[in-house]
């Protein structure tokens, strides 16, 4: 249960500041793209410093998280994130929020529900035994190449789908080194940790994986950033739990419905991402429509 909670609290953190960074890159020129200027460029808005503060508490629970419960279990949770923080939009800006979010809200919700159901994941270790992080490092590394080049050589919505994966991607590797890390932790504790390379390369993934979604909200919509970025995310730790960590979820007719499962997941956070309000375009209604 506390692996739940904190993976709850995670998705929460990381939905508000992924829209929070995407109205902040709307103002970023496209030549600052794949540069690093970009960052200098958006350290200068105030948006965007409130979605890496939201980021930071983040991160935080996701360590509490991946430290108590199983990485397939805490990394499909995050797929809440989109429609947790759009109803929280439309409350705290007391903007009506349209029935396409409902909608949403429930596809995900049902197809969470469903694929955790179907998938029932369990087992698995705390930390990764052996030299395993050398070929999983290797693959890593040829995908997010093969997907930012894929990117450079295109523009708008495929540019932005494909560094949405690569975040994702990132993203995903930062969450296995975290709960490597964490492992380590409980293990020797501080002093294992903080002389573990786990550590250090779990800041450097999450930095990189930063980067990448920043230029794929800056590429394109959020319509073809956050399906790629939440699924991907979703099935990629699920794939180093099973690998890393001996995870198991169930297999055989079970993948039917988890099929199902994925399919309502994506189908919801497109129709999520098309909402006003995950675009920062919603408005309340004037004060004198309001009954008093």
């Amino acid at each position: 249960m506390i692996s739940v909670l904190f993976a709850i609290l995670t998705a929460l953190g990381n939905g508000a500041a992924s829209v929070l960074q995407r109205r902040a890159a709307l103002a970023v020129p496209d030549t600052k793209a794949m540069h690093l200027s970009l960052i200098g460029h958006l350290l200068r808005q105030k948006v965007w410093l409130a979605g890496i503060g939201l980021v930071i508490v983040a991160a935080v629970c996701q360590a509490v998280a991946l430290a108590t419960g199983p990485i397939s279990v805490v990394q499909p949770i995050f797929v809440i994130e989109l429609p947790a923080t759009l109803l929280l939009a439309g409350f705290v800006t007391r903007v009506r929020v349209p029935r396409g979010v409902w909608w949403g809200v429930v596809a995900v919700t049902a197809g969470l529900t469903l694929g955790m159901a179907s998938a029932a994941p369990d087992g698995g270790s705390t930390s990764v035994q052996g030299a395993a992080w050398v070929p999983a490092l290797i693959l890593t590394g040829i995908v997010e190449a093969a997907l930012i080049t894929g990117a450079m050589s295109t523009r708008g919505n495929p540019r932005a789908a494909l560094l949405g994966l690569a975040a994702a991607c990132g993203y995903s590797l930062t969450a296995a080194l975290m709960k490597d890390a964490m492992g380590r932790l409980g293990d020797g504790g501080v002093t294992v940790l903080m002389t573990s390379w786990q550590l250090y390369a779990t800041a450097a993934a999450g930095v990189g994986a930063l980067f990448l979604l920043q230029n794929a909200l800056q590429a394109g919509t959020l319509v073809a950033v956050q399906p790629m970025l939440t699924l991907g995310d979703a099935l990629i730790s699920i794939l180093y739990g099973v690998t890393l960590f001996g995870e198991e979820l169930r297999t055989g007719w079970w993948l039917l419905p988890e099929l199902v499962a994925i399919a309502l997941i994506g189908l919801g956070c497109i129709e999520l991402a098309r909402s006003p309000l995950a675009s920062g375009n919603a408005v309340p209604p004037p004060r004198s429509s309001r009954v008093t």
